[in-house]
């Protein structure tokens, strides 16, 4: 660990971190072991910086930000056109960012600077592109990830494992669903989310075969299922024909069972 150049009091800091002698700390900032605050990087007040996490610069960041372990703030941006020229990342204050957040410097094309505004959640494996822009009091669940260049504004909700496509908006208030994948604008106080067609296609044959499932077993549990998704029969009638039909078999009991506890719907 170098010492660095700027050390106010009541910094406290594991001897196994790496701080850059570039780096400035405020008042207050905790690092962890094996933490990295790289050149260039300036910490506010209060900020902590937990085991592992990366901090890379130049980067500006506010007070009051944690940094949760495997985090990586501040890197190259993943843009073939980038090379090597000098963009910053700009962080407000109060954000929290989980395990595995990743948020990329801005690129010489583009507007030079990634900038996340306050009192943001990022929540594991979060990822923010280079050039992006987000807004204050904003919630990115777990693995949503922007593309370079998107805008999103105060107070919207990225879903987790959604994606919004480069060069797009997220407007203010705005909710885009889990899994969605968002290719144009998104309206202030919008609710946006991709359709979701899950369907049941029948047994699951390898898997059964695989654990040991004799072919008989196996060609019980079919007739269960032919009975339930291709039948032309509601879920009550082919509960009751299974019954009829095939009630030596334990395994169709059990889907008989499973089926007559469900609450929330069943995948057909």
């Amino acid at each position: 660990m170098s010492e660095a150049i700027h050390r106010p009091s009541g910094i406290h800091m594991d001897p196994r971190a790496m701080v850059s002698p570039s780096a400035k700390l405020g008042d207050g900032a905790k690092i962890g072991a094996f933490a990295i605050v790289g050149e260039d990087v300036e910490l506010g007040d209060g900020c902590e910086v937990m085991p592992h996490a990366v901090v890379r610069g130049p980067a500006r960041i506010g007070k009051n930000n944690v940094f949760h372990s495997f985090c990586s703030i501040g890197g190259d941006p993943q843009d073939l056109k980038y090379a090597g020229e000098r963009t910053h990342v700009v962080i407000g204050d109060g954000n929290q960012f989980r395990e595995g957040v990743t948020v990329n410097r801005g690129t010489g094309h583009g507007c030079g600077t990634t900038t996340i505004g306050s009192h943001n959640l990022f929540m594991v494996y979060a990822h923010i592109a280079h050039d992006c822009q987000v807004g204050d009091s904003t919630v990115f669940a777990n693995s949503a990830t922007l593309a370079g260049h998107v805008s999103v504004q105060d107070y919207a909700t990225i879903g987790a494992f959604s994606a919004v496509h480069q060069f797009c908006r997220v407007g203010r208030y705005a909710y885009v669903g889990g899994f969605t994948v968002v290719t144009q604008d998104v309206p202030p106080f919008g609710l946006v989310v991709s359709e979701r067609n899950t369907h049941c296609l029948g047994m699951n044959k390898v898997g059964l075969e695989r654990r040991g499932f004799s072919p008989e077993r196996m060609a019980e549990i079919e007739k269960a299922f032919r009975l339930l998704l291709r039948a032309k029969l509601n879920t009550s009638q082919a509960v009751a024909r299974m019954r009829e039909t095939l009630k030596g078999s334990a395994d169709v009991q059990e889907l008989i069972a499973f089926i007559e506890a469900v609450e929330r719907g069943l995948v057909k």
